[in-house]
């Protein structure tokens, strides 16, 4: 099943499909690590739900939820 990152319950895995993000932040994400088939996991949600923390490759960011509504993935296990 397909849905976007920002779709994603706390501690559920998704495989990266797209990043159609701004040029300046997809060529971040990439720089990161992020790309394609990469398995990635929210694990903690700020108090207001924007940014959200995830997890990926051993690393740690938090994305925006404008940001994460144009990372397409597809869930592991639902």
């Amino acid at each position: 099943m397909f849905t976007t990152l920002n779709n994603l319950e706390l501690n559920e895995k998704g495989i990266v499909k797209s990043i159609s993000c701004d040029d300046r932040i997809t060529r971040r994400l990439y720089d990161l690590g992020l790309l394609e088939n990469t398995v990635i996991c929210p694990i903690f949600s700020s108090p207001f739900g924007d940014p959200r923390a995830y997890e990926f490759r051993g690393n740690i960011i938090a994305i925006r939820n404008d940001d994460a509504n144009h990372i397409t993935i597809e869930v592991k296990d639902r």
